[in-house]
């Protein structure tokens, strides 16, 4: 299962990681993936200044997505997608 963490620190928070969050778990269901893909609430990747910040368990990269519908989707696409067809 492919686990997507999400910072609801202060500044992502302040930022709508929980937005994102929301958006995520919308698109999981209207994909049916909730067996193939988890997301789960962090503490701090220590990247506030590019809030929000996002991060696939065992993974070095840190992402930076904006808590908009547009650009949830966008990441949806671009890195889950690949990760889950790849």
């Amino acid at each position: 299962m492919l686990t997507l963490e999400v910072c609801v620190g202060s500044a992502c928070h302040v930022k709508g990681s929980y937005n994102i969050i929301s958006k995520l778990q919308e698109l999981i269901s209207e994909n049916g993936l909730e067996d193939r893909l988890e997301v789960k609430a962090a503490f701090c990747f220590g990247r506030c200044a590019h809030a929000v910040s996002v991060q696939f368990e065992g993974e070095d990269e840190v992402f930076s997505v904006a808590p908009t519908s547009a650009s949830v989707t966008q990441f949806f696409d671009s890195e889950i997608r690949k990760r889950l067809n790849g």
